[in-house]
């Protein structure tokens, strides 16, 4: 999986979340352009979050939503490779980065 080059500053005040996979600190920022697209292909995301919080939450939408939110977004990277990299975290690991980006889109940003 490609990397990014530089280290990833996060400001969680803005809403951004870091996600730690496969040896490298990738950005999730969910502006509106990302949450749009993520939306189109998968429904409401009020619907996407309620079905998390009911443990419905499927890996496909985890990986949708979070390829969405990436950035920046290596053009090297594929979202197979990127799908790949997730699954083989595992669904503990990738759960505190799903919940800190539902919270801020949620809550906004400050």
């Amino acid at each position: 999986m490609s990397a990014p080059s530089e280290s990833m500053a996060i400001n969680p005040r803005r809403g951004e979340v870091a996600l730690d996979v496969a040896g490298a600190r990738w950005r999730l920022v969910p502006r509106f352009a990302a949450l749009a697209a993520a939306e189109a292909e998968l429904g409401s995301l009020f619907a996407l979050i309620e079905r998390a919080s009911a443990g419905e939450l499927r890996l496909v939408e985890l990986v949708a939503l979070f390829w969405h939110c990436l950035d920046p977004r290596p053009e090297t990277l594929t979202r197979a490779a990127f799908a790949d990299a997730l699954a083989a975290a595992g669904l503990a690991r990738l759960t505190p980065a799903y919940k800190a980006l539902a919270l801020a889109i949620l809550g906004g940003s400050a």
